[in-house]
C-alpha cells in the first residue's frame, strides 16, 4: 500500500509564505508588471530575492477580467500583505508595461501602508527597433 504524503500549505494562492523562513525586511522593492492581459506583482527585498510574488491569474480572475484595475488591486493586495507583516515600511517601485492597472497598483500600494522611496518606469522602449526582414518578391 503506498504511503500517503501530507501535505503542507498549498500553493493555489501566490503568496510564498509559509515554507520560507520569516525575516524581518524594512526596506524592499516591488516589481509590478502590467500587460493588457495580466498584472503581475513581485515584492524583492533590497538584495533582490523574492519575498513574495502574486499575480492575478493566480487570485482568481479568468480571461478578460484579468486585465482589469480591479484585479491589479486585489493582485497587489495578495502580494504585499505577507511583507507587511514581515515588518516592510518602505519599498521602491518599479512598473513596467502599458496595462490599465498600473495607476490602480501604485493607489494599492499606497493603501497598505507602505511609503515609496521611489517610482520608476522601467517599460522597454525600441530604440527604432529591430532590422525588418528583406523583402520575399521584387
Amino acid at each position: 500500500m503506498a504511503k500517503v504524503i501530507p501535505r503542507i500549505g498549498s500553493r493555489r494562492n501566490g503568496r510564498i509564505g509559509s515554507r520560507k523562513s520569516t525575516r524581518r525586511i524594512p526596506k524592499g522593492v516591488i516589481h509590478v508588471q502590467a500587460s493588457f492581459h495580466n498584472t503581475i506583482v513581485t515584492v524583492t527585498d533590497v538584495r533582490g530575492q523574492v519575498v513574495s510574488c502574486s499575480s492575478a491569474g493566480t487570485c482568481g480572475f479568468r480571461g478578460r477580467r484579468r486585465g482589469t484595475p480591479f484585479a491589479a488591486q486585489t493582485t497587489v493586495g495578495n502580494a504585499i500583505r505577507t511583507v507587511v507583516d514581515q515588518g516592510m515600511k518602505r519599498a521602491g517601485v518599479m512598473i513596467k508595461g502599458p496595462g490599465r492597472g498600473r495607476s490602480t497598483a501604485l493607489r494599492a500600494i499606497r493603501r497598505n501602508g507602505i511609503r515609496f522611496t521611489f517610482i520608476r518606469d522601467v517599460t522597454p522602449l525600441p530604440h527604432n527597433g529591430c532590422r525588418p526582414p528583406k523583402k520575399r518578391r521584387v
